[in-house]
């Protein structure tokens, strides 16, 4: 569907919707426009046309155009058969986080191959991984500030170049096998997964490993309190403050509040 015209070779212009509705909710200034790659031309090409003709200026800072997810037989859709669904991957007895993991494992512009080996074998590389991290202790050790800010500028890096996730879950691995403790492995692996959502660490598991410390040492502080030990009761309550626990004697018995730590 085209024509000619004084101006050059004519659209149908079917895409108007598209720049009213995202004028209309979005605004006038947008910074980054996603789409497939079959929408580069025409649509896009149309969109932009259209908005920046209206609104006399520019509209987008980025276009962001993602392949197709294709199987063996081509570009995976309703009518070639069985629809991929989250829902469908969940009822075949797979996690979604390990979908996930298979497309953050690709770029986002190279076309990826669904099949079901490939989604188990990122299955257990998803596994393996967080169970590498399950292993990392919390032990409460000073954060490696220098290799923390190297690592974060590592992966602001690979991120600007292009989105590559590939390279950014390449980055978790080399934080497991480098020579740094713990704490600072789970606090970069934090950060990263801040981004990349593949809900890396368990911390519900952490949190109630944390609180069988803490009450722990409360009861170890209470033992020592009874002994009118205090030079050692205040021992706990200073380490545990460092920890960003504050405790509070009560006459019920010592309570505990948890506060942000700023590093």
């Amino acid at each position: 569907m085209k024509w000619d015209s004084p101006w050059g070779v004519g659209y149908p212009g079917w895409h108007i919707e598209c720049s009213g509705i995202a004028i209309k909710y979005i605004g006038e200034y947008l910074d980054i426009h996603c789409g497939g790659v079959d929408n580069i031309f025409p649509h896009h090409t149309n969109e932009i046309a259209q908005s920046e003709n209206f609104l006399g200026h520019k509209w987008c800072n980025y276009w962001v155009h993602g392949e197709h997810l294709n199987d063996m037989s081509g570009k995976i859709s309703k009518s070639s058969g069985e629809f991929l669904t989250l829902s469908l991957l969940e009822n075949k007895g797979y996690n979604p986080l390990s979908y996930r993991f298979l497309c953050l494992s690709s770029h986002y512009r190279k076309q990826l191959i669904f099949t079901y080996e490939a989604l188990d074998n990122a299955s257990n590389a998803y596994n393996s991984l967080k169970n590498k991290i399950k292993e990392l202790k919390n032990k409460e050790n000073n954060i490696d500030q220098k290799k923390y800010d190297l690592y974060i500028e590592k992966f602001k890096k690979v991120l600007s170049n292009d989105l590559n996730t590939s390279n950014a879950i390449t980055l978790i691995f080399d934080i497991l096998k480098d020579n740094i403790n713990d704490e600072t492995k789970l606090k970069l692996i934090k950060e990263f997964d801040s981004v990349l959502s593949l809900n890396l660490i368990d911390y519900k598991e952490i949190e109630e490993k944390l609180l069988l410390y803490i009450k722990n040492k409360i009861k170890i502080r209470n033992m020592y309190k009874n002994e009118k030990n205090y030079e050692k009761a205040d021992i706990i309550r200073e380490e545990l403050l460092k920890m960003g626990i504050h405790l509070k004697d009560t006459k019920k018995g010592t309570e505990f509040i948890m506060k942000e730590r700023n590093d």
